[in-house]
């Protein structure tokens, strides 16, 4: 992360040195006031996080407290075990990687981040070396950067507000190019942690050590079963379904949960309030992450260096159905997340543009199909301390490539 951090920062220096050398005036002035204006987004940012983080952190111990997401990690754990085997059976990491799972395959990012993060904060009790990521936080924060997606919400909505006469058209090409990406983020991840291997873990310590109390023995095999088949049988629902069902999920999942605990005679109001409390100590903890992150991204689009890169890559790529507005789009959406949304209403709204045309539908697809990597990486890390990333962003970068591809695949076969 080191060099990626100093390359970006020193390539957009260069092309603002190199424009100014040549006789673009004022080319150093524009990074100059891009940068600051990177860094003092940073903090909105991470303010903004704080409610919906307070929210979903709040639902979460309340679920914690109910023992819903002990329930969860013990009709998931065969699944989840053979992907982490470093975590041992029945750890409440496994519940709160369930949610994260779950929030992403709706579409829920904002939910999917607060349960992500509870998720890294369990993972990091496990981890010997403080501050150098384990395998299983790199694999699951691949996972993360190409998450399974049923319904890419905010993409239906835009295409929706926008008069697209199926604005659900995304959902099967984004659900095939998502399958294809954790396959390929979960295969990079493994692989990859052989050339960059973790400390030989000491015993842990105490303050480290697995409680008892924190193990839940694995259900029956007849409920894990059914527990698949009913995520399974969600897949048609969600996708047949999904416009019209979408704007019930965050509701009912506060009702719900909240009632959960509400019946397994849990204090709701007080545990509620404590894990929001939550919410505003992780906030403030990242802002560095964000500031680093946020302003190298910044100055490395501010200074062309992305067109630069995208632009002669797009001439190639084309003939085999791959636009330079996909490759921009794919570039974007690794770096920002509502760059890469503003990126993709500029392009839907451009007159010469179809809506309900195989460019527009490739490009939503992109959008729902990949994660802002970066950021990713900056907020689940930086939430527990993480410095040394080892092969995380390479291998959600990877994810992003692969995500790319099936999406341009999906796409020039359902909508030629």
């Amino acid at each position: 992360m080191n060099v990626v951090f100093f390359l970006l920062a020193f390539t957009a220096f260069a092309m603002a040195a190199w424009a100014e050398a040549t006789g673009g005036s004022g080319a150093m002035a524009a990074l100059a006031e891009s940068t600051l204006k990177a860094a003092e987004g940073a903090v909105p940012l991470a303010l903004g996080l704080i409610g919906v983080m307070a929210l979903f952190l709040g639902l979460m111990k309340v679920a914690e407290a109910g023992g819903l997401v002990r329930a969860i990690a013990r009709l998931l754990a065969p699944v989840l075990k053979r992907l982490f085997p470093e975590i041992p059976d029945g750890h409440p990491a496994l519940g709160a990687m369930v949610m994260n799972m779950a929030a992403n395959i709706l579409g829920l990012g904002n939910a999917a981040t607060p349960f992500g993060i509870r998720a890294m904060e369990h993972l990091e009790r496990l981890n010997p070396h403080k501050g150098t990521a384990t395998n299983a936080q790199v694999l699951f924060l691949a996972i993360n950067t190409a998450g399974v997606t049923i319904l890419p919400t905010s993409v239906i909505a835009l295409r929706a507000g926008l008069g697209s006469g199926n604005p659900a058209a995304v959902v099967a090409p984004t659900l095939f190019a998502t399958l294809v990406a954790t396959l390929v983020a979960i295969a990079a991840a493994r692989l990859l942690q052989r050339w960059s291997p973790q400390p030989d873990a000491p015993p842990l310590a105490p303050d480290t050590a697995i409680c008892a109390e924190d193990m839940v023995p694995p259900a029956p095999g007849w409920a894990c079963a059914l527990a698949l088949a009913v995520v399974v049988g969600i897949i048609p629902l969600m996708v047949f379904k999904g416009e019209a069902l979408g704007h019930w999920i965050v509701p009912g999942l506060v009702v719900g949960l909240l009632g959960f605990g509400l019946m397994r005679g849990v204090n709701i109001y007080e545990v509620f309030v404590d894990g929001a409390r939550e919410g505003f100590t992780i906030a403030v903890r990242i802002i560095p992450y964000l500031v680093a992150i946020l302003v190298t991204v910044g100055m490395f689009r501010a200074s062309g260096a992305m067109d630069l890169l995208l632009a002669p890559l797009g001439r190639l790529t084309a003939p085999f159905g791959m636009p330079a507005e996909a490759l921009a789009m794919a570039g974007m959406r690794s770096l920002s997340g509502s760059g890469s949304f503003g990126l993709l209403a500029s392009y839907l709204r451009d007159p010469s543009m179809a809506i309900d045309g195989a460019t527009a539908i490739l490009l939503g697809t992109i959008y729902g199909s990949s994660e802002t990597t970066f950021y990713v990486i900056a907020v689940y890390f930086g939430a527990v301390g993480i410095r040394r990333i080892r092969h995380a962003l390479a291998a959600g970068l990877i994810a992003d490539v692969a995500g790319l591809l099936a999406a341009v695949a999906a796409c020039r076969l359902l909508y030629p």
